[in-house]
């Protein structure tokens, strides 16, 4: 095990980062949302190319993206930090939007991931940089502390808190215990076979679909009745028929698996962390979530966050905000809120 986790870390910058390059990308296909003054360019990282959207002069702010989504859910963020004096960098994962996507769900474990996110550190000639994290961001946030924290000043994450590794039991199978096997990210276990699914609905409409859940409770996608291209779904206000056009232009082009992937690496990246069990994340970290999130409101996930769990494994977690009525995709629906938040805490270091 030792073994292949040094070679793996070895592959995935962990120990060695080649030299990286970079080449100016054109301007996405729509300008109208938001999109203006942001540059974009490919950097040739850990044996693929990622697509970067960035903004601003001073300290670099690293902020990394969730499921189903793309560099652009930060695109108020990156002009409100650029505007503050910081420079505010968002890649699209490996898998997503303009960055590569290897084949096979062994590609997206969290080493690679990270080593993605260390490389490119590297490339924009940074030491250390801010890191902010939503959703599978925040996860890969939390990873990439935890690995490398010589390469972060300090964190702030949205959504899904740190989850210490229990050597007892493989995470899919815990919850396929708990919510069965329609809970959604049980259904994206199998290859191809939610892709299918998705197929049959439709990208605008599965982007829609998550993108507006609100239901304080458990994900589910049963194989009937989820729902059918026809079904109309309203948009919150924060959220407008041009953002998932341009979602969509990108999910349409490379397609779910690579997303999927990281879903299909979590019992993957349970066995390769195995030498991380009981580990604890030693920066300075600060933690946002909406009280109407999915997440927040697991079984159990109030308690570990209020009564000294969540602290315990974050000694230096120095805040914990929990907005009122908001869901979980924070960051687009209270853009001002969220960016205020980033700027208060980081600007302390």
């Amino acid at each position: 095990m030792l073994d292949r986790i040094k070679t793996l870390c070895c592959c995935c910058c962990f120990l060695y980062s080649p030299k990286p390059e970079s080449t100016k990308t054109p301007m996405p296909e729509m300008d109208g949302g938001g999109l203006e003054g942001i540059a974009h360019r490919t950097v040739e990282v850990n044996g693929i190319r990622i697509h970067v959207a960035e903004k601003g002069e001073g300290p670099v702010v690293l902020l990394i993206h969730g499921f189903p989504e793309l560099w652009y859910t930060w695109r108020h963020q990156i002009h409100g930090l650029a505007a503050r004096g910081y420079r505010a960098v968002a890649p699209d994962l490996r898998g997503y939007g303009d960055s590569d996507a290897p084949l096979g769900a062994a590609a997206y474990s969290v080493f690679h991931v990270v080593g993605d996110l260390i490389a490119l550190i590297d490339a924009l000639g940074q030491d250390k940089v801010f890191v902010v994290g939503h959703d599978w961001g925040a996860l890969t946030a939390w990873s990439l502390c935890m690995f490398r924290p010589d390469k972060v000043k300090a964190l702030v994450n949205l959504s899904v808190p740190f989850s210490p590794r229990n050597p007892t039991r493989k995470p899919v199978e815990f919850l396929r215990s708990v919510y069965g096997d329609d809970y959604y990210i049980c259904r994206f276990q199998e290859p191809g076979e939610i892709e299918e699914e998705f197929g049959r609905l439709g990208t605008t409409w599965v982007l829609k679909k998550f993108l507006t859940y609100y239901t304080p409770g458990p994900l589910y996608i049963p194989k009937e009745g989820w729902g059918s291209p026809d079904d109309q779904i309203i948009l919150p206000p924060w959220l407008s028929e041009d953002d998932i056009k341009y979602y969509a232009s990108k999910f349409d082009k490379t397609g779910f698996t690579g997303p999927l992937n990281y879903y299909r690496s979590l019992n993957l990246n349970w066995e390769f962390t195995e030498p991380w069990t009981g580990a604890h994340i030693l920066l300075p970290t600060k933690f946002i979530v909406g009280d109407k999130d999915l997440t927040y409101n697991a079984p159990g996930m109030k308690d570990f966050i209020d009564k000294g769990g969540f602290k315990k494994y974050v000694p230096h977690l120095e805040e914990v905000v929990v907005m009122k009525g908001v869901g979980h995709f924070i960051n687009e629906e209270k853009p001002d809120e969220i960016t205020d938040h980033i700027y208060n805490f980081i600007k302390k270091f």
